[in-house]
């Protein structure tokens, strides 16, 4: 079955044009069901049935993986099944039969707007990494960017006076996000007061936020700087440098943004992602209503 995964990952690749980040997850995942399938006895993938992918789906949540993760897995399996069915190496595409449980769609984690503004106050910008933290951060919740097109942001990328920078997101798809006025003065400080200083000689790299040695930040790192300064301000949420993206997308929503442009901003291929964001911001139009209307019952 091996030869089938290996094909799907050079189609995704070749005709997808799919990030190799996203190829690693759905390598790892489809690994993790033909071990699965080998343990039932199953060598042959025409003959899975229905139940035997809603079982394996069963199993990685009884492993204590997330509802999103859960779901991510059952995306590999659809998009894996699809591509053999097409190529005629599959007689039925039996995923079809595989309904995602509404319990599964989780909505995003957001910070509300004194949250966003205790995280952003956090780093001590006197000194050079505070600086270079406070810019980085201010920078994501601008342009509710991926942490991974954070991590590869270039200065090249940026058009400071236009207020517009440029990246290059999932299937390698360009797209240009305007940048707020307080997120370019913190850079244009951070890459005048501390950038430079970056390592043992002035920083060759094009990418924007560096390591003390002059390297990029990787995304583990800013993950674990996400942590740290939620604990520094006081947020006992459970944060992730994604929580800066969805909060960015659901403020834009709550203060009236078109959901057409926050897709276009995120770089989401289908507006059904972004929608998303829509039932957050149902959830805070709920809360308001039982907060103050005087028949909602909390008075």
């Amino acid at each position: 079955m091996q030869h089938l995964v290996d094909a799907f990952l050079d189609y995704l690749a070749i005709e997808r044009g799919l990030a190799a980040n996203t190829r690693l997850a759905y390598a790892a995942d489809l690994v993790c069901f033909t071990a699965s399938l080998r343990r039932r006895g199953i060598t042959q993938i025409n003959t899975v049935q229905r139940q035997h992918i809603s079982d394996y789906l069963m199993e990685q949540r009884k492993r204590g993986l997330s509802a999103r993760s859960v779901a991510r897995h059952l995306a590999a399996l659809r998009m894996f099944c699809r591509f053999l069915y097409r190529e005629k190496l599959l007689a039925n595409d039996i995923t079809q039969l595989v309904d995602t449980p509404k319990l599964w769609r989780t909505l995003p984690h957001t910070l509300d707007y004194g949250e966003v503004d205790r995280l952003l106050a956090a780093p001590a910008v006197h000194t050079k990494l505070g600086l270079r933290d406070k810019a980085m951060f201010e920078f994501m919740y601008a342009t509710g960017l991926r942490v991974s097109e954070a991590a590869a942001l270039k200065l090249s990328d940026i058009n400071q006076e236009a207020g517009f920078l440029r990246t290059v997101g999932k299937g390698s798809k360009e797209r240009i996000v305007p940048v707020g006025k307080q997120a370019i003065e913190w850079l244009q400080r951070y890459i005048t007061e501390a950038r430079p200083h970056f390592g043992k000689t002035p920083p060759t790299r094009g990418e924007i936020f560096l390591s003390t040695h002059g390297t990029p930040l990787s995304r583990k790192t800013i993950w674990h700087l996400i942590k740290k300064y939620a604990r520094v301000a006081g947020i006992t949420k459970n944060i992730t440098p994604h929580t800066l993206r969805h909060s960015f997308a659901t403020h834009l929503l709550e203060n009236g943004g078109d959901l057409r442009v926050i897709q276009e901003m995120l770089g989401h291929a289908d507006i059904s992602t972004t929608q998303i964001y829509t039932h957050v911001d149902q959830r805070r139009l709920k809360d308001t209503h039982y907060r103050y209307h005087p028949r909602s019952g909390r008075r």
